[in-house]
Order: C-alpha cells, then structure tokens, then sequence
C-alpha cells in the first residue's frame, strides 16, 4: 500500500538507499570512465548515503530522547545534511546538491505528490547550479529526465508513489542514453556512473513511498545487463587505452568550509582557474567544495582564503598524499568488537579493535581510519557481523584507493572472527593467510542469545517481548523464558552434526554461573570436545557461542 512522504518514509528512503547502493556498489565503481576513470563511484555514493542514513538516525534518535516526533522537514534536512558533511567524489558531491535542492521544497512540511514534483525539479536544477561546466549525457541528465517525467505524472493526480515511481522510470530511460551524449561513455559501451547511482536512489524512494520493494539491478551498459566482469576492469581498460578522455589534473581535492555568500562566489572563481571537475554545493555558511587540480596546496589556500576549510581530503589518482607517518609494517589485522572485553583480546592477538556499542554499528569511515591508523601495506579486515557486509566492502574499497592491500574475510559473527584470528600467522604469504583464516571462520558455526524487545513472528513461532531467543547462524530456532535452558538447547542442536571446540562469550548481562554451568553440561553430554570462555564486557547479546 501506498506511504504518505513523511518523516518516517525519508527514515525508509536512507535504509533502501544504503541496501541498493551495496548491491550495486562494484557494478557501479566498474563502469567509473568519466570525469576520471578512478573506480570509484559506486564506493562514493554509498559512503555519501550512509552518512546521510546516519545523520536521520541521529534526527529520529533525539526526537526519541525529548519525547517528541521528527517531522519530514527534520527527516529530510538532516538527510541533506548528512549528505552534505559526508558527500565523497564528484558524484556523491552531486548527490548531496540534489537532496539539499529537495529539502529547499519539503521543508515546508508538505509530502503531496505536487510538493515532491516540485521538490525533484528544483534538485535537478540546483545541481547546474553547484557544477561549474554542466556536462550532458551525466547524472545532471538523468536527473532532469527524472524531474520531466515526475512533472508529467503529477500533472495526471497522480500521488507520491505514483510520482516517485515515475520519476524512477524516467531516469532508468535516460540513464540508458547517456552513452550517445557523452562520447567517453559510448568508446567505453557503459552508462554514466553518477547516473547509475541517482537511478539506485530513486528506485529506493519509489519503493519506500509503494511499499513496493524491487531489487531489480540498474543497467549499466546500453546492450547488455551486467558488465562483463567484475571489478574496475571497465574503467581501467578505458582509461588504459585512452578512451577515459585526456589526461587531466592529478589531484582531487575535497574539503568542508565554513564561509559566507560571497567569498564563495570568489573561490568558485579562483577554483575554476586551477583546475576542472568544481563542484561546490551546500549554503547557509557551510559548504562541500570538490574539485580536480594539479596544485592541490593552492586549492587548499584557496579555501583558507574564502573562510575555514576541514576535513580536507587530497587524493592522488595514482594513491594518496600524507602527512609523515609512522612506519608501515608489513601486516594488519582490523577486527569490529561487539565490546572492551573482546576488543582486549583482539588486541593481544595483535588485531587492531574497533569496539562498538549496542545499537551503534561503525561507518565505514571508521573501518578506513581503523585500517590506516595499522599503518600496514597489507590488512585482513573482519567485520563479524553480517549486517556489516556492505559497509566494510566500502572501507576495503577505500583504503584500496589508498595503496592498502585490503582482505576483507566474511566474518559473520565474533566467534567467527576468534576463530581467524586464532589461525593468523603474519610469517606466511597474505594470500595464504587470507585463506586459512577465511576457512577457519568458515569451519565455525555461530549462535546467540538475545531478549526479544517486542511481540513478532520467527522461524521458530510467535514470541513475546522478553522472551529469551536461541538463534543458530542467524535465525531463531528456539524460544524460551530462562537463558541456561535455551543456552544448552542451542549448544546441543550445533553440537549433533560435529565438533570439537565450543566458545563461549559472555556478555555483562550473563547469569553467574552461567559459563560454568554450560561446561558442565558439554563435558556431561559430548565427549572429547574442549571449551573456551571469554568475557565479551558490554554487548548487545548476553551470551554468543562458536562450535568448530
């Protein structure tokens, strides 16, 4: 059924987004030939978005503290916002131009259909606004396409959905042009990149405004579905034999800054005489400036000049310019914690922690710090949660860009990631190292217990709010009110098929006694088969368990 654009679909909107641009993420960076076929589009967008997506967590989660409800223009703000102070890339600068021009229209509280027209206009217009040279047969483009075909169908009394819907589909189709307007694109037999990303996020809101959802991937060359391979092999075979245009500046340049009107009317200037690719987007005092050039200092002075630049970036298209470091050592690894305790024992075993709270999982600019502050050329990084897929592939991905060797190892769960690092032996090849630590995560099965917050259908039946939850590799299997009883249950369903080796992490809400009991209980009922207990600190769960 259809939603009313409100806050809470803004709240959906960044969700969807967030899961569209992972799924589309290395399609995307692998069609990267314009403005500079760098491989990294699709990584931009979604570190663009999953600062916007944080950003109305952030919103929802201080109208929860005073008592009070966002409205969409406090959804849809903080979304533009979000976007703003995270934007990464020409692309993802873009992007947060366009949110920032429908928030100019939304924020007056009015989630009709006509309002959403006008909004999805105005965002198309306002991004020939922040580009210095608009370039046709772009995300400019598609987002013009999706603003006409929005107008047409509101102008049929249509409703939100209906528009946003429309919207989606007059970018799909415009998207599919782009390669006959822009010349790069048609030499290289791909779509515009930024194009591929507004599509994605459309597509997202359509949906989140339906209820409708679809995961149909965007197609990103006009005579065939899918790239032919994956990776960055498009863009580098197209900036390889030239058709990535010709070469241009060296250096790309991305700060935040703080200054008013009219200094940055003169920086635009002063931006667009030292190189190409200016974007400079935002208002109210702050604003994002990107930009291409070949003297990345004079572009730094630039902006120490208009007011006060930070969070400056300065990426090479060959790597990246730092400051003096620390020595690199040879190999990292970077492991996500659910808690000091755990966070302790990885650092003993000579990981570099990233400790999170309950209900707070890490950004990917986080994992990127996390892995730079290793100072290693090669890092093994292990999220150890499955919901942390997409965003650790995007911090891999990044430090990549960088001159990093990024392994990310598909660790789903803590005892997952105990399990790797147990088998890490820096003394062998990385490539042989990556594989015995992704086979002994892989050998290790994962459960924990929660306490369910609220009434809702599983796997294993009806439960009600405060009842203990047994779940096996992710899904509940069991149900119950005391936390020992469901605890052997678990541990003997993942015992039956095998094992050698239980873990145990308990969390600082365990029972006492609760780790000495479940040894007991494995030492009576399965023989030959060792335990190992670790005090996890504060976490979400009260007890996870790894069988190997």
């Amino acid at each position: 059924m259809p939603y009313p654009l409100d806050a809470a679909a803004v709240r959906s909107w960044c969700g969807l987004a967030l899961e569209a641009l992972g799924r589309e993420r290395e399609r995307i960076d692998a069609i990267n030939v314009y403005p500079v076929a760098d491989g990294d589009t699709g990584t931009n967008l979604y570190l663009t978005l999953e600062s916007a997506a944080r950003a109305v967590e952030a919103a929802f989660d201080g109208h929860t503290s005073a008592g009070t409800a966002p409205c969409l223009a406090d959804a849809i703000g903080a979304m533009a916002h979000g976007a703003l102070i995270g934007a990464r890339g020409n692309s993802g600068t873009i992007v947060a131009q366009l949110l920032r021009g429908m928030t100019e229209v939304l924020t007056a509280g009015d989630g009709s259909a006509d309002a959403l027209r006008r909004a999805l206009r105005r965002a198309a217009a306002s991004t020939y606004e922040a580009v210095a040279h608009p370039v046709e047969g772009t995300v400019l483009t598609v987002a013009t396409a999706a603003a006409d075909a929005a107008e047409r169908a509101a102008g049929a009394e249509a409703g939100a959905a209906e528009v946003a819907r429309a919207a989606h589909e007059g970018a799909r189709t415009a998207l599919q042009a782009t390669p006959g307007q822009l010349a790069v694109l048609g030499r290289a037999g791909v779509v515009d990149a930024g194009g591929c990303g507004l599509v994605a996020l459309l597509g997202a809101l359509a949906d989140a405004l339906s209820g409708e959802v679809s995961a149909t991937p965007v197609a990103v060359r006009a005579d065939a579905p899918l790239p032919e391979a994956a990776g960055c092999e498009v863009a580098n075979r197209a900036a390889a034999d030239g058709r990535g245009g010709p070469e241009g500046p060296a250096f790309e340049v991305i700060y935040l800054l703080e200054a008013g009107d009219a200094a940055v009317a003169r920086l635009r200037t002063r931006l667009d005489g030292l190189g190409d690719s200016l974007v400079v987007v935002g208002g109210d005092g702050l604003w994002n400036v990107h930009v291409h050039v070949d003297d990345a200092g004079a572009a730094v002075e630039a902006g120490i000049e208009a007011g006060r630049p930070y969070r400056v970036r300065i990426t090479h298209f060959g790597g990246v310019t730092r400051a003096k470091e620390p020595a690199m050592t040879a190999r990292a690894v970077v492991a996500v914690v659910p808690g000091p305790g755990l966070a302790g024992l990885c650092a003993e075993a000579g990981a570099t922690p990233v400790a999170v709270r309950p209900g707070e999982p890490p950004a990917s600019g986080e994992l990127v710090q996390a892995i730079r502050q290793a100072h290693a050329r090669e890092v093994m990084l292990l999220p150890n949660d499955a919901d942390l897929r997409h965003t650790a592939a995007a911090a891999a991905e990044q430090a990549r860009t960088e001159g990093v060797r990024v392994a990310l190892i598909p660790t789903r769960s803590a005892v997952q990631g105990i399990a790797a690092l147990a088998v890490h032996e820096p003394g062998r090849s990385f490539d042989e190292d990556v594989v015995a630590m992704t086979a002994a995560a892989g050998a290790t099965r994962y459960a924990e217990l929660a306490v369910a917050e609220r009434q809702s259908w599983t796997m294993a039946g009806v439960c009600q709010a405060g009842d203990v939850l047994g779940l096996i590799d992710g899904d509940v299997v069991v149900i119950g009110s005391d936390l020992t009883r469901i605890a052997t249950a678990v541990l003997d369903r993942m015992l039956s098929a095998g094992g050698e080796m239980v873990t145990l992490v308990l969390g600082a809400d365990a029972p006492d006694g609760l780790a000495e009991r479940l040894e007991r209980h494995v030492r009576a009922r399965h023989l030959a088969v060792d335990t190992v207990v670790y005090e996890g600190g504060q976490h979400a769960a009260p007890l996870l368990i790894g069988v190997e």
